[in-house]
């Protein structure tokens, strides 16, 4: 049974990187969360705190979770300042705590995000009595990968965002702190990792029913099979780390301890993985991916192996191909992956016949070269690039 608060429901948002906003709707309805709204960069939802503590502990795919404080018209800096001190911002503070904002204005009065930003820092120390440290943050509002650039030595940050369009101005506080990608487990990485809410994605995109076998040929630091085994195990992707919102002081340490328990009980109630093998050609890659399930406390389910491409062998039954070939920038110079790609479909058409596949590329005609019959489910930027997921079932063998 769900644990749930009967306090007051929030706005909340959940950021999540472009692309993404559809599953990480479909990921908050799953959680028991009915009134959901898509728009760009995210999924807004209301809910009570355990509605917010669950989404931090148990989405996959969000980047952070924003508690919405208040909305207003602001065309003048002394209405922004008055207004903005009228909020409740001793709820997220303490004293020796910093504050991280992060401004952005469109097509308003007040455009200057620099004058903005001075303003509302000065009604949140004259709403508290005391002026917090001002740290630097580096990234867009919007962005969940959203960075602390300079963190006072043994202070908490408290991240600010404020947007102001057509003269409306949106206060929202950050609940989750570090980017809800940072799980806690990958410290070791290789060439051009996926980050853990995307890998989680691409499983999810895939319809992967976490009871057939996975296979990942390309698995660089493992993330796609260290999430397959979380998410087949019901394990919460949140569970080994810490949460801005721990440290506000309305913050319920008995409701986050009951949905602790029972998160651990459904894990518990989880039956056993099912066949997940990740591979790679490369040493470090395959070393990154050990050492990286062993902090996930998921070694025990995977099956990693260094082997090239033509060594790949598919599991008994039929099931999944979920992997991020090398693609865009992980060419190397001078080097055509298309014979690559068409090797895939190769072994896959030779060895893998039945099975479901969906492959991640930023490249169109590396994907034609596989051969397979696939089609776009997904289409996301990461890193920097445009990419699509795409998937499909790789012809039986007559």
């Amino acid at each position: 049974m769900a644990v749930r608060s009967t306090a007051m429901e929030h706005v909340l948002f959940a950021v999540t990187p472009p692309g993404l906003e559809d599953i990480a709707a479909a990921e908050l309805r799953a959680l028991g969360v009915a009134r959901t709204e898509v728009a760009p960069g995210g999924v807004e939802f209301r809910g009570t705190p355990s509605d917010l503590y669950r989404a931090n502990l148990e989405l996959r795919t969000a980047g952070r979770i924003l508690l919405r404080l208040g909305s207003f018209g602001a065309k003048r800096f002394e209405t922004l300042r008055r207004r903005a001190a009228a909020l409740p911002w001793e709820r997220f503070f303490a004293r020796g705590d910093a504050l991280a904002l992060r401004v952005t204005c469109r097509k308003s009065r007040l455009y200057h995000s620099g004058a903005v930003a001075e303003r509302l820092a000065e009604a949140i120390a004259l709403r508290l009595g005391w002026s917090p440290a001002r740290v630097r943050v580096a990234g867009d509002a919007q962005d969940p990968e959203l960075e602390v650039a300079a963190q006072p030595a043994g202070a908490r940050v408290q991240l600010v965002l404020a947007r102001i369009e057509r003269d409306l101005c949106a206060l929202s506080v950050d609940a989750s702190g570090e980017p809800l990608h940072r799980r806690g487990y990958r410290q070791a990485t290789g060439k051009a990792p996926l980050r853990e809410t995307l890998a989680a994605a691409l499983l999810l995109a895939s319809g992967w029913d976490a009871a057939s076998p996975l296979v990942d040929p390309f698995c660089g630091s493992g993330s796609i099979a260290i999430e397959a085994a979380l998410l087949a195990r019901l394990r919460a992707p949140g569970r080994a780390r810490r949460f801005a919102f721990e440290a506000w002081r309305d913050f319920e340490a008995a409701l986050w301890a009951r949905l602790l328990a029972a998160s651990d009980a459904r894990s518990a109630a989880a039956p056993p993985p099912p066949a997940i093998a990740a591979s790679d050609r490369d040493a470090g890659a395959v070393a990154a991916t050990r050492a990286n399930a062993a902090r996930a406390g998921v070694a025990g389910d995977l099956d990693i192996s260094q082997r090239a491409l033509s060594a790949l062998v598919s599991p008994p039954g039929v099931g999944w191909v979920v992997t991020n070939p090398p693609h865009g920038v992980r060419l190397s110079r001078g080097r055509d992956l298309r014979d690559l790609y068409a090797r895939l479909g190769q072994v896959l058409r030779t060895r893998f016949g039945g099975w479901h596949v969906a492959l991640l590329s930023s490249e169109p005609r590396l994907l034609a070269a596989a051969g397979l019959p696939l089609e776009p489910v997904l289409r996301l930027r990461h890193g920097g690039l445009r990419l699509q997921l795409v998937r499909g079932r790789v012809p039986e063998r007559t």
